[in-house]
């Protein structure tokens, strides 16, 4: 992500109400980022970090109590959805789509481990967002 293009996403989540939405890498520059990778490389080697937060204008969905996410490579991408769905308390008939990358959905039987070596950031961190059904018609 470019320092121009971040700046503009950075900006444009600060909103008028009392506690406005700030991404990871708004709130932490690379070099933290980095650092931290580092140190998530040390700790736990075979895990994959996945960063998952809330689309910025997502209002029927509920924030996730936490947004960093150490996931065995083996899961898949369906197994890595229910553990959200069970985090967010949803029914059976709430839908919501994970886009990686704010660019596309992964293909559900693709282990993290893929999908980490394909979509990872410069950062090492894999960058998931989730939205419901009514968020993309």
């Amino acid at each position: 992500m470019s320092p121009a293009f971040k700046e503009r996403i950075c900006s444009s989540n600060k909103s008028k109400s009392a506690i406005p939405h700030s991404t990871f890498k708004c709130r932490k520059s690379l070099e933290l980022r980095k650092e931290e990778m580092k140190n998530i490389r040390r700790d736990h080697p075979m895990k994959i970090p996945v960063i998952v937060e809330r689309f910025h204008k997502e209002t029927s969905l509920p924030q996730l109590e936490k947004e960093k996410y150490l996931v065995p490579a083996e899961v898949t991408m369906s197994q890595f959805v229910s553990i959200i769905r069970t985090r967010m308390a949803l029914t059976s008939s709430q839908a919501f789509y994970l886009i990686i990358n704010n660019k596309s959905m992964a293909c559900m039987s693709k282990s993290m481990g893929e999908i980490y070596r394909e979509e990872r950031d410069d950062d090492g961190f894999l960058y998931m967002v989730y939205a419901s059904q009514e968020m993309f018609g």
